[in-house]
């Protein structure tokens, strides 16, 4: 919400400062412009990234209009999940949630958690870390190893969106002056006509090198800047999984793990001591699977 309030104000203080100045607000409107600049913009966009890119960059960008990913009751919830699971492990054997892991879906742990089950990476993350401790054999420094490769590799795939994003934006104001160009060849092709049609189309012109600059610095570059924000987000989050495994994993204690991990939790979001250890000291009531009825 705060993204579009921010797009918009961008675009009211433009326009009103420019109606301050008497100017006419039927000048700016030239489809032909818009089309020239955004049309040109989103094929460069294409043209320089393969499908898969342009579905993350798309996804990316609906996540940023939706707001934080990674609010303060998520790593709450987060800390909690961590710490039950761990809690059963150390309490029962690590063979007491191959199941969890094997299959989160199905699992009375993991199914408390909705959004840690939506986001496929940071379940993958999880269990394949746990699957590790499992199997036992390897050590905890190449646990550790796996995890940060595994944050690389996905923070590099991330970055990606934010190149394009930013490569679009640096198009924008030379498409602008290429909008800007052909206005004044077709300006030239009405010399000797009357003079308000010639300084309409100058006008129409100007108007394509205006809306390329604004596009550029306005709306893609502002974009591009909070994608960035984001995704550094996302990583903070993904440091902070791994901190509590790797502590557990060394021998630490389940309620030290995710103290431990409360530390790595980025200032604006990080729950206190207190409100971390009652809610990993409440008690959660298990229940049953619903067997399914026989034929």
């Amino acid at each position: 919400m705060l993204t579009i309030f921010g797009i918009l104000l961008v675009f009211i203080c433009i326009i009103t400062g420019f109606l301050m100045e008497k100017g006419k607000i039927g000048v700016l409107l030239q489809p032909a412009e818009v089309v020239i600049i955004a049309g040109a913009a989103l094929g460069t966009l294409l043209a320089a990234n393969p499908l898969y890119l342009l579905k993350r960059i798309l996804a990316r960008l609906t996540a940023v209009f939706k707001g934080t990913q990674y609010p303060r009751q998520r790593y709450l919830d987060t800390l909690k999940m961590l710490f039950d699971i761990l809690a059963r492990s150390r309490r029962e054997g690590t063979i007491a949630i191959e199941s969890d892991v094997e299959e989160p879906e199905k699992s009375a742990i993991f199914s408390r958690y909705p959004q840690f089950l939506a986001d496929e990476h940071a379940r993958c993350f999880v269990c394949d870390t746990l699957r590790m401790a499992i199997t036992g054999g390897v050590s905890s420094l190449d646990v550790d190893q796996m995890m940060e490769l595994d944050m690389e590799i996905h923070h590099q795939s991330a970055q990606q969106s934010i190149s394009a994003l930013h490569t679009m934006a640096d198009a924008l104001p030379g498409l602008g002056i290429v909008a800007a160009v052909l206005g004044v060849v077709v300006t030239m092709g009405a010399l000797g006509g009357p003079p308000e049609e010639i300084g309409r189309k100058v006008a129409a012109a100007l108007v394509g090198t205006f809306l390329g600059i604004l596009l550029c610095y306005g709306v893609v570059g502002p974009l591009a800047a909070n994608v960035s924000k984001t995704v550094e987000e996302e990583h903070c989050y993904y440091h902070v999984l791994r901190v509590v495994l790797i502590a557990f994993i060394k021998g630490t204690s389940p309620i030290m793990a995710v103290e431990m991990g409360r530390r790595a939790v980025p200032e604006q979001c990080r729950p206190s001591f207190g409100e971390l250890e009652k809610i990993c000291r409440q008690k959660v009531v298990e229940v049953p699977a619903v067997e399914s009825a026989s034929a």
